[in-house]
């Protein structure tokens, strides 16, 4: 299932995630990445086809934010993770745990909510 995959931007991704539809784009290469995409940034591809966002992710990696940007002053402390969903990586704020309980390896899903300081919509990752 190969399709061209339009410049679509990253609030349409963020809604597909919130209605539990999320997806990644493939290239023909089997690399996934996130939208807007037009080449894929592993080997140049053009071609993409969209593939459903696995329901659970593994946080790799993640730093807990005591004292934030503007932007997040109000969400402090909060812990921001990298999680691999099946070897596409998304970086998201971590809700619904304690910053001091996160750790590598745990499993999560993906979804939206607002940040505390500004409302504005983040992907954010839960404990699953």
């Amino acid at each position: 299932m190969s399709e061209n995959i339009p410049d679509e931007g990253y609030d349409e991704w963020l809604d597909a995630v919130a209605d539990g539809s999320g997806y990644y784009l493939s290239c023909a290469n089997g690399h996934g990445s996130l939208p807007p995409r037009r080449v894929c940034p592993h080997c140049a591809s053009r071609e993409f086809a969209r593939e459903p966002l696995p329901e659970t992710g593994e946080i790799e990696a993640f730093t807990v934010v005591h004292v934030a940007t503007p932007q997040f002053a109000a969400d402090t402390p909060y812990a921001t993770a990298v999680a691999d969903f099946d070897g596409v990586r998304l970086t998201g704020q971590l809700r619904g745990t304690r910053p001091e309980d996160v750790s590598d390896g745990m499993t999560v899903e993906a979804g939206v909510a607002e940040s505390e300081t500004t409302g504005e919509r983040l992907l954010v990752f839960r404990p699953r």
